[in-house]
């Protein structure tokens, strides 16, 4: 996400062609000409610290320099660091952006394109000006096949890039949709001259695996010294260092990444001293292991911080294998987990059950469904479930009166409808084949999750097992689509856009790499997608993603389980963030851009309980 110096709504159909240096999806943006920063941003940080992170994105291991290709695992947060996007996204508004290496931006009267100039300051790490050119090749690179076909898929609705002159680079889109300027304006930007070689030639760029970044963005590498660590380090002459969308941001001189085995390593390691910070995803280690001597002594502390709208995580139901593909069967699925037994007896009851594919947030699904959802809906009636019409459903419970036992029950009874039957010790359908269901995941400690899970399934008569392997081999997997069930978070976004493509799309479902892991192919997913990307206000956006969300849920595509509605950081004493905290954020990323080491300059640091939010963004 990025940030600038102006103001001027997206224009709409009526209204005619016209350049300004910040534009919203709807409304206006919130920061006028001549803002100086970020509310959630400290102009006045110091800058001189430095930063020592565990795990990023839970990776155990890296080797690849280039965040943009399909195989290797990246370094970490290699692409926030090195590589700034056209324009930068704010993260207290629902879409808003605003000046980066692009100083404007004009979007045509119809939403066919948008033209952006590039900031004649705007430079590359070997300080070369960045160009159109440069823009339009980053641009045709990442929508090639020499790219992750993620990229392919999140810029989708961008049909060229064409240079009109120097400084000045025009896309076209392929459906004229409200947010596709923004689109545009997440591009990554990076040099021609990355991995050339000493007679001018270049590799094609999926071979470019192992050579630094020509970086467009605030950080160097300094230093490899395996594929467990690596440290960046800001560098001086970054240019855009005082643009009002990067000030207060990235206030570390350095920052090195050390990548543990597993959760437990991981903490031990923040525990003794060596990281700084560790946001904890683990509800048991955040209750029972930050204790000891460091935290006694005062040089460690803890904190809670509010949070945004919620990720969707679940077990993902691989829907491939034809056992899935009976609906039935995945809704037998969903009512043998027992989320309140886990989240009393394992979680100590700080998680939220997912019920809702935007949970926490105004485009989640409630209630019975509203005229315009029904609009929407009535199109696709023959094609989904009934359910879809009626009051949102509950995730099933297991508090009283209701219970496990009932649900196994219900559970059977939908998997005798969709033809398996219990006979010899296991399900079987028609041909005798038991159904068996393998567990796939990479992170140590989730067996404690799905022991109980495993164990209701197996009661049921389906033999079910859990297999755990290393990152890199269940990326792998997971790209090529190979398990039958995985636990998989989608991150939230503010506002509901082109991600629903990738996620949800039909054409996503047999594209290799790209996030549609249930394997959705919907007609009426896919419509409803398209009434989200075209929708005209905030009203028709919201109608249209509650409609889309009755469509996932009443669908069984996951298995929802869970989420927290504040993000949990241990951290040093004296390392400090700005006191508003942004209403909308990805935690390492919060931690990373705006964190900051106030040690040095005796700086008391803002503790968890001044952290705030404008009363105006409260969620």
């Amino acid at each position: 996400m990025r940030m600038a110096a102006g103001v001027a709504a997206l224009v709409t159909l009526a209204l005619p062609a016209h350049a300004a240096p910040a534009i919203a999806q709807y409304d206006q943006p919130k920061y006028p000409t001549g803002f100086t920063h970020f509310d959630y941003a400290d102009p006045d940080a110091p800058d001189s610290g430095t930063l020592t992170f565990p795990n990023y994105n839970q990776l155990q291991s890296y080797d690849s320099l280039n965040p943009f290709l399909l195989r290797g695992a990246p370094a970490p947060d290699i692409q926030n660091l090195m590589f700034d996007t056209l324009m930068q996204r704010s993260w207290d508004e629902l879409a808003s952006e605003y000046p980066l290496i692009a100083d404007d931006v004009e979007v045509a009267p119809d939403l066919s394109s948008a033209t952006f100039h590039i900031n004649p300051a705007a430079r590359f790490s070997n300080g070369d000006p960045v160009t159109a050119a440069d823009v339009k090749y980053s641009f045709d690179i990442l929508k090639s096949p020499q790219a992750s076909p993620m990229f392919n898929s999140q810029f989708s609705v961008l049909k060229s890039a064409t240079v009109i002159d120097r400084m000045t680079v025009r896309f076209d889109f392929n459906r004229k949709e409200r947010d596709a300027p923004l689109i545009a304006g997440d591009l990554p930007v990076f040099s021609p001259k990355w991995g050339m070689r000493a007679d001018g030639t270049r590799p094609s760029f999926d071979q470019i695996s192992n050579v630094p970044p020509i970086a467009s963005g605030p950080y160097l590498i300094e230093q490899r010294k395996n594929d467990k660590q690596i440290t960046y380090r800001r560098n001086p002459d970054y240019w855009a260092a005082n643009l009002p969308s990067r000030r207060g941001m990235f206030r570390f001189s350095r920052i090195t990444f050390l990548l543990y085995a597993d959760i437990y390593t991981t903490l031990e390691a923040f525990k003794a001293g060596d990281v700084d910070l560790n946001v904890e995803y683990s509800a048991t280690q955040w209750a029972r292991k930050y204790v000891g001597k460091n935290f006694r002594n005062g040089m460690l502390k803890k904190g809670e911080f509010p949070d945004g709208p919620a990720q969707m995580q679940g077990l993902v139901i691989n829907m491939r294998r034809p056992m899935f593909q009976d609906i039935r069967v995945r809704r037998a699925l969903g009512l043998a987990f027992d989320y309140d037994w886990m989240n009393r007896m394992m979680f100590y009851g700080q998680y939220r059950r997912n019920e809702s594919y935007f949970d926490a947030s105004p485009f989640a699904a409630t209630g019975m469904p509203s005229a315009k959802e029904l609009a929407l809906l009535e199109p696709y009636r023959s094609e989904v479930p009934a359910a879809v019409f009626g009051p949102m459903i509950q995730q099933p419970s297991t508090l009283p009166p209701n219970s496990l036992r009932s649900n196994l029950r219900e559970a059977r009874d939908l998997l005798e409808q969709a033809g398996w039957h219990y006979r010899d010790g296991a399900l079987r359908d028609a041909n005798g084949t038991p159904m068996s269901v393998e567990i796939l995941d990479d992170e140590p400690g989730m067996d404690r999750l799905y022991l109980p899970y495993m164990q209701a399934l197996n009661l049921i008569g389906i033999h079910t097992t859990f297999r755990e392997i290393d990152a890199a081999l269940y990326q792998k997997r997971i790209d090529n689509f190979d398990y039958d069930l995985t636990t998989y978070l989608y991150p939230p976004v503010t506002i509901p856009g082109a991600e629903l493509v990738r996620r949800f799309g039909s054409a996503a479902a047999s594209q290799v790499g790209s996030e549609n892991y249930p394997g959705i192919k919907s007609k009426a997913v896919d419509g409803l997608i398209q009434d989200v990307l075209k929708a005209g206000t905030l009203d028709d956006l919201e109608s249209a993603t509650r409609a889309l969300d009755r469509v996932l849920i009443n669908s069984y595509y996951m298995v929802p389980e869970y989420y927290a509605p504040n993000t949990r950081v241990g951290y040093k004493t004296g390392y400090s963030h700005p006191a508003v905290v942004p209403t909308s954020y990805q935690d390492v990323d919060w931690l990373i851009d705006y964190w900051y080491d106030a040690r040095a300059h005796g700086a008391a640091g803002v503790e968890t309980a001044a952290a705030a939010r404008p009363a105006s963004a409260a969620q």
